[in-house]
């Protein structure tokens, strides 16, 4: 008989099957207490990003806030692996160009131009400090 095809296989196999089934989500789940802390606050910089009514200025042309976020998604799909912290987030996505390495601008609702680093570092503190 072959034992791959025996009813005691196929019983511990239902068995494999249910305890998968059941306890799967548990293992994959998130530890207690929520998201992962610098994916939630790289998250808030990204909707802050999307959400502003502000013009970015990128390689000297105008950009919407949901192009900008965008940007910023991509360059931070590029470099997840490199960024452990918030900062490591704005410095590698919303600093400069990496083709020509021109700083980014942020031009503010008032018309005040600012670098879009400085004006995500104040966002970065305002939200920690709404967290303490």
């Amino acid at each position: 008989m072959n034992i791959v095809n025996s009813p005691k296989m196929k019983e511990i196999m239902g068995w494999y099957l249910i305890f998968a089934v059941m306890w799967g989500p548990a293992v994959l789940a998130k530890p207690a207490g929520g998201a992962n802390p610098l994916s939630e606050t790289i998250q808030y910089l990204l909707d802050f990003v999307k959400t502003s009514e502000c013009i970015f200025i990128r390689n000297n042309k105008e950009h919407t806030a949901g192009n900008a976020a965008a940007h910023m998604q991509r360059k931070y799909a590029h470099f997840r692996d490199d960024i452990n912290t918030p900062e490591d987030f704005i410095r590698l996505t919303a600093t400069k160009s990496l083709m020509t390495g021109k700083l980014y601008y942020v031009k503010l609702k008032d018309g005040k131009k600012t670098t879009s680093e400085a004006w995500l570092l104040q966002a970065l503190e305002d939200y920690r400090q709404k967290q303490n």
